[in-house]
């Protein structure tokens, strides 16, 4: 049985394919009633700004051309909707978020003929949708429409209300043998849970009864999400998920019995250790004991229990606790990159490792461990949906342009009308440096961290978290001036100045940080400095006497098990 192999190929060879992470927080799981999803969009090479679509309006016959996100091949066109909607990043003026993560999937399935992609599925939802199930329905019926183009995707599709899973595949381009266009399941996510995806398929059953079933036509009037009833646990899908299966010789058994990822995506080592493990340390954060899912997470043991698609935290979830997880390397896990005896970090312990994620030496093939933050994300965002604040005001669309772990998430109001200039991409591309774009002056700066990390790391953190803890403190007082403006209209004037403002100062803050770093550590030594970061001088005016912090004792250790007696200074000569 053939099994994730688009997956392997993209993870394991090392393309440039996305390989992402999304965290999903339900309104009665979080701290505050806020409905929350994640992502870290990981792709290695691709300079990818923060997204704007104004809103606007259409006359009929207008068309919009399809480019496929990733390489923006030309794909086919589509009727333009008369009305679509403000979009920043990955969130709308309604409070609508998509996120995604690619799990590949049976490679016969993937449908060179299709002409919506992943990524226009994504933005053409998010400029068509005031709610979650209206995106649900777009994008389903786009794709059955017109054929889906990509290959295997978990999409996290949100609003301030209630949250989604939706995995979507096609059928495959040869249409004398189908007249299917694609196969999905979508899975409405507990409003007191937490469920999270990264790069395999999560939905197994959903025909078993533990799900009420429900028609497209009955989605937006028959469970109303404020209605006096709580919404149970729903599930829709596309009429042809079990019998393309059975068609195909994948599946045999009864519909209750039918599982989507056992069909088309079937988790092999790959699945598991490379992305149910960042799924089970995400889940581990917010459990009493989640070891059970141990042997499942690590791949090895074919038969271990797996883990659930969703779970009740032990404790409400907060902003704080979601930047955290993003920034996650399995510490304090079986996973864990700092462990004793591991010098896959280098001299100094970076909690990353190289790519592609697998190695052979002697002819022996190994792997890396690959933790939620890696180096290759492009940008990572936490979307924020109220429903207790109007729209203009309840959707925070919290943004770092590259690694979760070294930048701060800054707020951008998801009603904004333009962009901050570092976040456009103006005046910069995937091979363009700019001292003004965030992309680029965030990847400068992380990557003068990653190979001396124990040493630099902590000066980084301390400006991300103070930034972090500013945006959060200032959080109640801006919300609560836009509330105070008479009209819609103002409001959105007042957060795009805010969120701008806060963009511009990100920037400038990072330079500098850019500018302390390359002196302070400048030739593997660390120049000394006062309680304020302020470099110290000698009675004559010049730089203070470096410090030499000299090598690890850890890695000295493991050096000295490599080399013996090679490097031992010879004692003196005893008179």
């Amino acid at each position: 049985m053939k099994r994730n192999l688009i997956l392997s190929a993209m993870l394991i060879a090392g393309t440039y394919a996305m390989a992402c992470t999304n965290f999903i927080v339900g309104k009665k799981a979080s701290a505050d009633g806020s409905v929350f999803v994640t992502y870290n969009a990981d792709s290695y090479g691709a300079f990818m700004p923060l997204y704007h679509y104004p809103a606007a309006t259409h006359q009929p016959g207008d068309m919009r051309q399809i480019h496929e996100w990733d390489t923006n091949k030309y794909l086919g066109e589509i009727p333009e909707a008369m009305e679509t909607y403000n979009v920043i990043g990955n969130s709308n003026e309604w409070q609508v978020t998509v996120g995604e993560t690619t799990f590949g999937g049976r490679e016969e399935m993937a449908d060179s003929t299709g002409v919506i992609d992943y990524g226009s599925l994504i933005y053409i939802a998010l400029q068509r949708s005031k709610t979650a199930r209206e995106a649900l329905l777009v994008m389903t019926s786009l794709a059955e429409r017109y054929g889906y183009y990509s290959e295997g995707e978990t999409f996290s599709v949100a609003d301030k209300d209630e949250a989604w899973m939706l995995e979507m595949m096609g059928c495959g381009p040869d249409r004398e043998k189908s007249k299917e266009r694609v196969v999905w399941v979508a899975v409405r996510i507990p409003d007191d849970a937490i469920a999270a995806h990264a790069n395999q398929s999560r939905i197994t059953k959903f025909l078993d009864g533990r799900y009420v079933q429900v028609k497209a036509k009955d989605l937006l009037k028959k469970y109303p999400v404020n209605g006096k009833k709580p919404v149970p646990n729903l599930m829709m899908c596309s009429d042809n998920v079990v019998n393309y299966a059975r068609t195909m010789g994948w599946f045999d058994g009864k519909d209750a019995e039918f599982s989507y990822n056992a069909a088309y995506a079937e988790p092999d080592f790959s699945g598991r250790r490379y992305c149910e493990a960042r799924v089970w340390s995400f889940f581990n954060r917010f459990a009493d004991d989640f070891s059970e899912y141990v042997p499942y997470a690590a791949g090895i043991e074919k038969d271990a229990k797996e883990m659930p698609l969703w779970i009740i935290p032990n404790k409400k979830v907060t902003l704080q606790d979601l930047r955290d997880a993003m920034r996650d390397h399995y510490e304090g896990t079986p996973f864990a990159l700092d462990s004793k005896g591991d010098i896959g970090g280098g001299m100094f312990e970076m909690p990353y490792r190289v790519s592609p994620l697998s190695f052979k030496v002697d002819g022996k093939e190994y792997f890396n461990e690959r933790p939620i933050s890696t180096f290759q994300t492009a940008w990572s965002f936490i979307s924020q949906m109220r429903s207790s604040l109007p729209r203009e005001v309840g959707a925070c669309f919290w943004f770092g342009n590259d690694d979760g772990n070294m930048v701060a998430y800054t707020p951008m109001y998801s009603c904004i009308t333009r962009r901050p200039k570092c976040f456009s991409g103006e005046g910069a591309d995937d091979v363009t440096f700019s001292m003004d774009n965030a992309f680029w002056v965030c990847n400068w700066v992380s990557n003068m961290v990653y190979p001396r990390y124990s040493m630099m790391f902590p000066s980084l953190k301390a400006v991300r978290d103070s930034l972090d803890a500013s945006y959060s403190a200032l959080q109640p007082e801006i919300e609560a001036k836009a509330l105070a403006l008479t009209t819609p209209e103002e409001r959105v004037k007042f957060l795009t100045a805010y969120s701008c403002q806060k963009g511009d100062e990100m920037i400038a803050r990072w330079q500098q940080l850019a500018f302390f770093l390359i002196v302070k550590y400048n030739d593997i030594v660390v120049k000394p400095t006062d309680a304020n970061g302020t470099f110290e001088r000698n009675k004559f005016g010049g730089g203070a006497r470096v410090q030499r912090p000299g090598m690890p004792e850890q890695y000295a250790r493991e050096l000295l098990q490599m080399t013996g007696d090679k490097f031992l200074v010879p004692e003196k000569e005893k008179k």
